[in-house]
Parts: structure tokens; sequence; C-alpha cells
């Protein structure tokens, strides 16, 4: 064989890789993502009450948001504090559209992940020119102006048509759930299916060209530019990503509540679910799962126990100071050291056996 079909062959070969490379480990992560899903989908809504369904859901829609902050922050060190507002807009959006229009949940769903990916790339522009410090109060600022926005001209998510509004509670209208899943244990089961979807979608971009492009961005611009990739578009393209997982999430809230209200999307619940991804971890999907149990479960546990729900605050404090000193991969990283250690165990007694 020549050298000249030699380095056809590796040429092609690079080719598919960065187009899509299926392999082993790929299809293992895949896999890890969606097992655990579909059998918690199967075997926990038959054993859980109308009380820890909804909080569980609540938190595995909390849980896809976080993905979203888990992409920016674990692959390019950037800090977005304005994921919850994103999700109010995705919430806004699919309201709007499941009043104004006939068309189904999926779509009206994917309406409101799209309006709100652009909102995020517009919030991201300045990820351009910003780092740190500086670029987190930007995005502080966008949570809170909608946060004044929505305050000022009220959440009109129960009247009819694009723009309707109501004065009283009782003639709000609520947002119908997709056909096939009408009860509480079926919008459960549809919403993880939705995250685990999610999930992978993330999965996806960290095994292609964008994960690639984010992590020598992460290591240096410089280097990445010499690489010949383009910074300015996968950043936004980072920024357009979260957005779009904080727009589908707003949409599966708005279908589990019915009808929401703009004080449910404050910019501190923006800063505290970024604080809880960091103590979840930013580097695998088991991190975000972990945020969303944080952010909606642990209160109500601490509520059913008739314990101050606002003591959570403390404990959040308390674990996000124990992952920026002792655990920068955060609880799921640390179940991973936990995983391994026993794995070597249990491999070394097999050994001598």
């Amino acid at each position: 064989m020549t050298s000249r079909s030699l380095n056809s062959d590796s040429t092609t070969q690079g080719e598919s890789m960065t187009r899509w490379p299926v392999t082993v480990a790929s299809l293992r992560s895949m896999a890890g993502v969606a097992i655990p899903l579909i059998l918690v989908a199967i075997i926990l809504p038959g054993l859980l009450s109308a009380f820890w369904l909804r909080a569980l859901t609540s938190s595995a829609i909390f849980a896809l948001a976080a993905a979203g902050v888990a992409l920016l922050y674990g692959r390019l060190g950037l800090v977005s504090l304005a994921q919850v507002a994103l999700l109010g807009v995705g919430a806004w959006v699919a309201l709007r559209l499941s009043h104004g229009t006939d068309l189904p949940f999926e779509l009206v769903l994917l309406g409101g992940g799209i309006v709100t990916g652009l909102v995020g790339l517009i919030v991201g522009l300045p990820a351009l020119r910003m780092r740190g410090l500086y670029l987190a109060l930007i995005t502080l600022m966008a949570a809170g102006g909608f946060q004044v926005i929505v305050g000022g001209t009220g959440f009109p998510d129960g009247g009819s048509g694009f723009l309707g509004r109501v004065t009283s509670a009782s003639a709000r209208l609520l947002m119908e759930r997709p056909f096939v899943a009408q009860s509480d244990e079926a919008y459960f089961r549809y919403v993880l299916v939705v995250v685990a979807a999610g999930f992978l979608l993330v999965e996806i971009h960290r095994r292609t060209r964008p994960g690639r492009a984010w992590a020598l961005i992460r290591k240096s611009e410089a280097c990445a530019l010499s690489a010949g990739v383009n910074v300015t578009l996968y950043q936004t393209w980072a920024f357009t990503l979260a957005g779009f997982l904080a727009g589908i999430a707003g949409g599966l809230l708005a279908g589990s509540v019915g009808q929401l209200d703009g004080r449910n999307f404050p910019a501190s619940s923006s800063i505290l679910l970024f604080a809880l991804t960091v103590v979840g971890g930013v580097y695998s999907w088991l991190g975000p799962a972990i945020t969303g149990l944080l952010y909606r479960a642990f209160p109500s546990l601490l509520i059913a126990w008739n314990i101050d729900g606002n003591l959570a605050f403390i404990v959040f404090g308390a674990a996000l100071l124990h992952a920026l000193i002792t655990a920068p991969a955060g609880i799921a990283g640390q179940l991973g050291d936990v995983g391994r250690w026993l794995s070597s165990r249990i491999g070394r007694r097999g050994g001598t056996r």
C-alpha cells in the first residue's frame, strides 16, 4: 500500500471519528444515562405518594436545567447565573403557544426550547469578551432584568390567546399535558424520557467535535485558535444549547404545574442552581441529577419531617464549601471514586482466590 493511500485512509478515519466516534466507551456512557432513568421511570411511580411524585418530577425538570449550567462550567469554565430566568422564558413561551395555538405538547415544548436557546445565545454574547466574575455579573443582571420585566408586566400565563391575561385566579386556563401523560404517574415517566434525551444530547456533544473544541477552548483560547477552532462559534453554541435545555425544562415545568407565576423565577434561584450544580458535579450526567434532587427533593424532605425548609440553605452552604475545598468534582465525583475503590477491592479479592 502506498503512502498516499495510507494518508487517505487515515484522513478518512479521522473525519469519521470527528463526525461520530461510536466507541464502546461512548455506548457505555449513553447506556449509563438511559438505563438508570428507565428503571426509575418503571419502578418509582408505583411506590410514591402524590406529594413525592410531584417533588421528584420537579427535581427531574431542574436536573435538565442544571445540565446546561454543568455544560458551560464543566466544559468551558463559564459561569451562567441566568439559567432559572431562561427556564422562565421557556415556560412562558410554552404556555403562550399552548393557549394561543392547537399545537401538540411536543411542538409546544420544542418551540419553548428553540426560543429560549436564542435568548441564551444573546445572554452568552458577553462571553466573547468577558470571563469569570464579569461574565457572572452580566448573566445575573440578565436574570434580574427578567425578574423586573415579569414583575412589572405580570406573567400572563392563564388567559386565552398569545397575550391573554386574567384578573382572577379562578379564570386561569391550565396548560394541557400530552395525551399519553395525563396522570401524574404518566407525566413523571414522560418527563424522565425527555430528561434522558436531554442528557444524551449533551453526551453526544461532549463526545463529538463540539466537545473537543470546548476542551481546547477551556485549556487555552490561543491553543484553540491555533488548532483552527472557531472560538466564537463554539462558545455561542454552548450558550445556545444550555438555553435550549432550560427552555425544554421550562415547558415541562409549565406542563407539570399547569400555570405559573413570575415569582417562581427570581434571580436568587439562578445563583442557588449554579451553586448546587457545583455541589452535585459538572463532569457527568449524575451531577445534574443530584443537583435536581438537592434543589427540590431535599427541601421537600425537610418539610415532610416538619423541619423549616430554610434550613436547606445552611446545608447547601456547607456542601458548597466542602465541594470547593475538597471535592472539585462534586458529589458525583466522590461517588465515582467510591465505586472505583470498591471495584478495585473486589478485583483484588477475586485475584487472590
